[in-house]
């Protein structure tokens, strides 16, 4: 009996050194608060985060043909590919925003315009590298109408880009932009839009080397008439000091390498003009044609590699359906003529290339089925062939397949 007294007297001791344990850590945290308070620490807000990524499955055929007159073998090759992006969008205020977004990639040149890894190398995990980070500063003051962008941004929310004749949908900008006309997120208003952006090829810390760098400015007006949406703009890409770019190639012995030296000696002031329109054939199937026309002003005059009969390039489209709904499909088909100093090789698609990215000519078809929520199927099917024969005395023609599987999230 004694010893079940003593048992809840200490249980008893023990309830009384937790309350009051409790009622200390509580007067601390009061404490604490409090204090921030007085400091100003409640006036931080909360941010509004938007996590987005896709992953990508791709199984890709390769065939290289030669000339039709020959008996030389078909070269191919197949290969199965992947592509994962993870971001976030930031909004912070209403007069800032910011954002970042990891991807699978490769330091080599050619990964520049590509955010593939190939199944390869046995098992071993992919690399993912930094593909966005920027911060957009949008004034009140100027009624949100100016946006600000600093850091490394997408392509297609820096600029206005209708396709890729002269940038790749996987480029990433980097340095500083100026945008009229475009909201928050990247995408068009109605309207006049107008664009200003300087972003740094290489980065010398040198009294005696120029860095080089390139300049795009942009106009364009978006409105619509009778339910037919249009945008029609035009573009200036200046590149400066190209004969200073040197490209980190991890995938070669000496680590850095320099680009072919018709790319560095010729000059690239690539003019373009461009343009879409767009409507519904019915409540649920849209229509979409799209152009694009670019011109490289820099002439042999000024630089020695140019050759002036060969610096136009333009593509032509049409798209059929959107595949934003389950159910929902679209087709895409498309003509490219890129000439040899028409626009800069290291940044245009260079899935469409027989042996050079450019002096190509050719056509591109695609499918896309939007299969469940979130995941749509496709293929793409290219033709292109080099629009001068090459040293060896045959015209390539390219014929590969691609089959995707895309998830976004």
């Amino acid at each position: 009996m004694a010893t079940e007294n003593m048992r809840n007297e200490s249980r008893n001791i023990n309830d009384q050194v937790k309350k009051t344990n409790q009622i200390f850590v509580m007067k601390k945290v009061a404490m604490i608060v409090g204090l921030a308070a007085a400091l100003g620490f409640n006036n931080a807000k909360a941010a509004d985060w938007n996590w987005n990524g896709d992953v990508r499955e791709r199984f890709e055929s390769q065939h290289i043909s030669p000339k039709e007159d020959t008996n030389t073998d078909t070269t191919g090759s197949s290969r199965v590919r992947t592509r994962v992006r993870l971001g976030a969008s930031v909004w912070i205020n209403e007069e800032l925003s910011s954002g970042f977004q990891l991807a699978t990639g490769d330091d080599a040149t050619k990964e520049t315009i590509s955010r593939n890894q190939t199944f390869t190398g046995t098992f071993q995990p992919k690399n993912f590298y930094l593909n966005e980070a920027f911060i957009d500063y949008h004034p009140t003051a100027l009624d949100g109408k100016i946006n600000l962008l600093i850091g490394k941004r997408d392509v297609s929310n820096t600029i206005i880009r209708v396709d890729n004749l002269v940038y790749d949908s996987d480029l990433t900008f980097e340095g500083a932009t100026l945008q009229y006309g475009k909201d928050a997120n990247g995408k068009e208003k109605d309207g006049l839009i107008g664009i200003a952006g300087y972003y740094f090829l290489n980065e010398y810390n040198s009294t005696t080397t120029s860095s080089p760098y390139l300049y795009i400015a942009q106009g364009a007006y978006k409105g619509e008439i009778n339910d037919i949406s249009y945008l029609f703009g035009a573009g200036y890409n200046l590149y400066k000091n190209l004969q200073n770019l040197l490209i980190v190639d991890t995938n070669a012995t000496a680590k850095s390498t320099s680009v072919p030296a018709n790319w560095t000696n010729s000059g690239y002031n690539v003019a373009e003009l461009f343009g879409k329109i767009g409507g519904q054939l019915s409540d649920t199937l849209p229509w979409k044609l799209y152009s694009q026309y670019a011109f490289n002003t820099a002439s042999q005059a000024d630089h020695s590699k140019i050759i002036d009969s060969k610096r136009k390039a333009w593509l032509g489209g049409v798209t059929i359906g959107d595949a934003k709904q389950v159910g929902d499909w679209a087709l895409d088909a498309k003509y490219v003529r890129i000439q040899r100093d028409a626009v800069f090789p290291l940044f245009t698609d260079s899935d469409r290339k027989p042996v050079d990215i450019v002096n190509i000519n050719g056509f591109e078809v695609a499918g896309t089925y939007h299969l469940v929520q979130n995941m749509t199927i496709g293929a793409r099917y290219y033709q292109y062939n080099n629009i001068d024969a090459s040293a060896t005395a045959y015209n390539p023609k390219l014929h590969q397949l691609q089959l995707d599987a895309l998830v976004k999230f």
